[in-house]
């Protein structure tokens, strides 16, 4: 990849993604085989005045070997050292950029019972400092090719035309090629227009149909929610852009009102491990079933929704067009931050406080009164189809036409 084209994603990356402030401290996470790009990502930081710029590397290969070998107590420690980083970040609210590169499959072969009461364990200790931080700083995830997603996604290329087809996807869907920025000054208010137009139908109740798939569900928002796009913004002001690429109109649901059957109508990564062609069953909000018959793959679903109460329980609903750019692509990426962005797609997990209107400037307990979900876990799904009918139904009593045929009508 030329160094011009890398060094125009990375400006984009801190100046649109986490658009950092002057004296601002950066924390980036990343693979330790995506140095070649970091090094672009931490020089322009450093232009854009960032106080101070950390690096957290991480790896695949090791994040395996440590759950294969390591025992469930040492890997559910969590050492004074660990929490004194979350009080930093609390203390300092540094922007986060997290670089996702990872190999879909980069957990298969590990117990998955290891996995998930280690998340049960250290989760909420985790949560507990997220949520002080929560809406208060900056964070952007983007992607670059791994050469072990590269594969999974092109198994018929050679390792090299792999990471080269999927760069060449990676920047055209994240809008990286011309005037990166100024690209997404335009698609941050195309998305603003599309949820301008949501919240201005006041939608109680959304009712989910697909032949194809077999999806027949509704859900219902509270009134005070409002749907959302693109960019975010921080209590204090600074807008920003949480992923790159994002196609999505997403808003949190009443978490005691799914009911029916969805249907996933893309693979998903699970705790490193991939699974497809599965569903859920809903009652009054909760999952109570899940539906696969593949049966190791249900296991490990089954698993991810007992990680807390809140798993069991949808967080957020998103409207994306079938025909987006990401699906135009034809490309499985094997990547939720893609994926998603490809279709509709519902999260089962944490719900987002700031789709309530107004949420700036609501108390604590008063947004704790609203009952949105709350997890530890926040996992999207895609249920978007070519058939996708979605009827809303407004709180002054009207029916509309939201998505017909997986597009929107509106």
């Amino acid at each position: 990849m030329k160094k011009s084209v890398l060094r125009s994603y990375a400006k984009l990356a801190i100046k649109t993604g986490v658009n950092i402030q002057k004296g601002q401290d950066l924390i980036i996470t990343a693979n330790v085989n995506d140095n070649y790009f970091v090094k672009y990502l931490v020089e322009e930081a450093y232009k854009a005045k960032a106080r101070l710029v950390t690096v957290d590397w991480v790896s695949d290969e090791v994040d395996f070997l440590t759950y294969k070998n390591a025992k469930l107590e040492a890997l559910s420690e969590f050492p004074t050292w660990k929490e004194e980083k979350l009080k930093y970040q609390v203390e300092k609210l540094p922007a986060r950029l997290y670089i996702d590169s990872s190999n879909p499959d980069a957990l298969a072969g590990v117990d998955q019972e290891k996995v998930t009461n280690v998340r049960k364990i250290t989760g909420p200790i985790i949560m507990k400092y997220r949520e002080q931080m929560e809406n208060k700083y900056q964070w952007c995830i983007v992607g670059i090719p791994g050469e072990a997603w590269a594969k999974k996604v092109f198994p018929e290329l050679s390792v090299k035309k792999a990471m080269d087809k999927l760069w060449d996807a990676i920047l055209e869907v994240t809008r990286v090629n011309g005037d990166a920025i100024q690209n997404w000054v335009l698609h941050n208010a195309f998305l603003k227009e599309k949820t301008d137009k949501l919240n201005s139908l006041n939608v109680k109740k959304f009712t989910y149909k697909s032949e194809q798939t077999g999806t027949n569900f509704t859900i219902e928002k509270p009134e005070c929610l409002i749907f959302e796009s693109g960019a975010g913004k921080t209590i204090s002001g600074i807008v920003y852009n949480p992923n790159m690429p994002t196609e999505e109109c997403f808003t949190s649901p009443d978490p005691n009102t799914a009911n029916g059957v969805v249907y996933s109508t893309k693979p998903l990564s699970v705790m490193g491990s991939v699974v497809s062609d599965f569903g859920f069953r809903f009652e009054n909000g909760k999952i109570v079933e899940v539906l696969s018959e593949k049966p190791e793959e249900k296991k490990l679903l089954e698993k991810l929704i007992s990680i807390d109460e809140g798993a069991s329980r949808l967080g957020e609903i998103a409207l994306v067009p079938f025909s987006s750019p990401i699906n135009r692509t034809g490309i499985l990426f094997y990547s939720t931050l893609y994926d998603e962005n490809a279709c509709c797609h519902l999260a089962i997990g944490r719900a987002f406080d700031d789709c309530i209107k107004d949420f700036d400037k609501l108390s604590e307990e008063e947004i704790k009164s609203v009952g949105l979900n709350h997890s530890v876990i926040h996992v999207d799904f895609m249920i978007g189809s070519s058939d996708l009918n979605i009827v809303g139904e407004t709180y002054d009593g009207k029916t509309v036409q939201i998505f017909k045929d997986g597009e929107f009508a509106i």
